[in-house]
């Protein structure tokens, strides 16, 4: 899916919600790919992988835990210092901030750059192995009124991503091979939740709660640090690495991660339209860095 197909799919969210005027089809809609067809694409692409797989990433997936740590205890620590009347934007700050949209956004971005996205889709792939879980039980936390350590993470297992993608990486560690037999049907059925994400993207689309000050924090967090960190600490790497990291990085918060905010009901709104903005800013921003030849 290339750029130009995403953000019309994201129109025709849009203007789908202007013509019906219900909300009922896009709950129904969010349901559908939140509750099954997320569940079934995260399952298919996580357990078709190996331990081999896991172990041959080295730069790349040495990245995913720095981006993902610098990116959550920065965010945190501003939440704590910043935000204490806002406890759940804190925790909607978080989602954004450590889960972005490597795959509908970054790998469209990337090929921009690239002949050859490998590292890329294993950025991406490792980091959705890893971030889910995250963002699941900061969504489950927050949206709790912090509840319990435990609360919140049996509330977090009860999202079927999460435990797709659990299930998936228990049986890479323990050496299991799903048959592709199944596997591939699997993938083919789940991943129509991507562009199912981005017309119920777009239907959530509204700028009567968009904020400067949310734009500037998301931004900071999601994209200026990423970026400026690995720009500068990883120039010295090879074309392939530097930008396929670069890119996955720097990229504006995931759709899904709207999705899981909408499911438990924390700021969703909010986080749309900054999102939404975000989205356009970084294809702007690579298309402008790709025309100077960066």
């Amino acid at each position: 899916m290339n750029i130009v197909q995403m953000l019309a799919l994201i129109i025709i969210g849009y203007v789908l919600k202007l013509v019906l005027k219900d909300e009922k089809p896009f709950n129904y809609l969010r349901i559908l790919v939140n509750d099954f067809l997320l569940a079934l694409f995260i399952f298919g692409n996580v357990a078709s992988k190996d331990l081999a797989y896991l172990l041959s990433i080295k730069t790349v997936f040495m990245y995913v835990f720095i981006i993902i740590g610098l990116s959550l205890s920065l965010s945190y620590l501003y939440g704590r210092l910043f935000l204490k009347s806002d406890k759940l934007w804190a925790g909607a700050l978080m989602v954004l901030s450590v889960y972005p949209n490597t795959a509908a956004l970054g790998f469209p971005i990337a090929s921009l750059f690239l002949d050859d996205i490998t590292p890329a889709i294993l950025y991406s792939t490792t980091n959705s192995m890893i971030v889910l879980p995250i963002v699941t039980f900061i969504a489950a936390h927050y949206s709790s009124g912090g509840a319990s350590v435990k609360k919140s993470f049996l509330k977090a297992l009860k999202f079927p991503p999460t435990m797709a993608n659990l299930l998936a990486l228990g049986l890479v560690i323990a050496g299991v091979r799903v048959p592709d037999v199944i596997l591939e049907p699997i993938k083919t059925i789940g991943w129509w939740s991507i562009p199912l994400l981005l017309i119920y993207f777009g239907s959530r689309i509204t700028f009567s709660r968009f904020e400067v000050r949310k734009l500037l924090e998301v931004g900071t967090f999601r994209i200026v640090v990423p970026f400026l960190f690995v720009f500068l600490t990883l120039h010295f790497a090879s074309k392939d690495i530097f930008y396929s990291v670069l890119v996955e990085a720097s990229m504006p918060p995931a759709i899904a991660a709207n999705a899981i905010l909408a499911q438990y009901k924390l700021k969703a709104e909010e986080a749309i339209s900054v999102t939404f903005v975000l989205t356009l800013t970084v294809i702007g921003l690579f298309m402008v860095l790709r025309a100077l030849g960066v």
